[in-house]
């Protein structure tokens, strides 16, 4: 990793323009306890649609720092303008920060700018690659809920986003990926593995999301086993530059309520009390 090129406070090159122009999308993450749009998580794409893989294909490693700037500064601007009320998800690479402090500083003035509480903020890290100073994640992480940010381990489960981050992170919330989600309402073999982190993370304590839900069994099995925060195709597909809202995914809750001895609570509804957002844990 490359030195911080910090001057008066700011990260210099974490700034300047992109040589190509790209916007976002938003993707609800779901409360199923509560039958509501619990927060939004913002996902590149092109200005004409194209997809986050070929967006991100354009981004060489001397544009990496500018890349993880512009996305943050664009989703809230875009939220904003959308009139979006959920918290707000942003997805970032840890090697893209070098010193938190210089490197948050675009994203504190757009959000002074626009009017944006720094406390519906969630920084998604996102671990494609393996970072070799896991103390730097660490400080990472540290800070951001130092300034009043969320942040969430992505894709947990996957990759290089391990139980081994745990012995030594302290997230506010695990995202759990889609290869132990998938056909977990008949998969007993992931329905030990789930039921194992749901444990996990009460005792933690953390809040767990389930990721790539996509068929109304198991949105219905996760949330039984007690996991309501669940983002997926079954609820929602990104929208283009728009924000959806709750009677955009009541469809979802109607399937759901199709399945044979499956009851929902009414709208409103509080949380479950093993989850870490009742007792306050952060």
């Amino acid at each position: 990793m490359s030195q911080c090129a910090r001057v008066q406070g700011r990260c210099k090159r974490c700034e300047g323009a992109l040589p190509f122009a790209f916007t976002m999308a938003f993707q609800p993450i779901v409360d199923v306890r509560q039958r509501v749009i619990h927060a939004h998580e913002a996902l590149v794409r092109g200005i004409n649609g194209e997809s986050a893989g070929h967006i991100i294909g354009l981004v060489t490693d001397d544009l990496l720092y500018r890349f993880d700037q512009a996305c943050r500064v664009k989703a809230i601007e875009l939220a904003s303008e959308l009139g979006m009320k959920t918290p707000l998800s942003i997805n970032f690479l840890p090697n893209a920060v070098y010193e938190p402090e210089a490197c948050i500083q675009a994203t504190l003035e757009v959000s002074r700018r626009v009017g944006w509480p720094t406390d519906n903020l969630v920084f998604e890290i996102t671990e494609t690659e393996q970072v070799p100073n896991r103390d730097h994640i660490r400080d990472i992480i540290d800070a951001y809920k130092t300034m009043g940010f969320g942040v969430a381990l992505d894709d947990f489960g996957n990759g290089y986003a391990n139980l081994d981050l745990l012995t030594t992170l302290y997230p506010n919330k695990l995202k759990i990926d889609r290869s132990l989600v998938m056909g977990c309402d008949t998969d007993k073999r992931r329905q030990v593995l789930l039921t194992s982190l749901i444990q996990l993370a009460a005792a933690l304590p953390i809040t767990l999301v389930a990721e790539g839900v996509e068929t109304a069994e198991e949105a219905t099995w996760l949330y039984q086993a007690g996991i309501p925060l669940q983002q997926g195709f079954f609820f929602a597909r990104p929208a283009f530059e728009a924000v959806l809202t709750d009677a955009d995914i009541e469809h979802a809750f109607a399937a759901m309520e199709r399945l044979p001895s499956v009851t929902l609570p009414p709208i409103g509804s509080t949380l479950f009390v093993s989850d870490p957002d009742v007792t306050g844990a952060s």
